[in-house]
């Protein structure tokens, strides 16, 4: 069996933010680099804005169903943000697996 080592990029990203890319730090980086308030960014994505912090924290998962929704209200490939989901929900169950898709 083959393991897969991170990307350079990958490793590059994830020193940048602090830690393990996920959906939530994603949704922050985005909002923070569009200059948007959390109240704002969560108006855009059609959720609450103390929703929208418990996803950024870490607090909340997000489906792949609204991963898709927030990709699409963002202008952002789908691919991404639902891999970044089903990551999250890996990683909170404990598992040790790595997500990847392919359309």
């Amino acid at each position: 069996m083959t393991t897969r080592h991170k990307s350079s990029a990958m490793k590059f990203l994830e020193q940048l933010i602090g830690g393990q890319l996920t959906l939530g730090r994603a949704l922050g980086t985005i909002r923070q680099g569009d200059e948007q308030s959390l109240a704002a960014f969560a108006r855009q994505l059609g959720i609450s804005r103390a929703h929208l912090c418990d996803i950024e924290k870490g607090r909340k998962t997000v489906t792949p169903e609204r991963a898709v929704r927030f990709a699409r209200a963002l202008g952002y490939g789908e691919k991404q943000f639902v891999r970044l989901s089903l990551q999250d929900q890996l990683v909170r169950a404990g598992l040790r697996y790595r997500v990847e898709i392919t359309a």
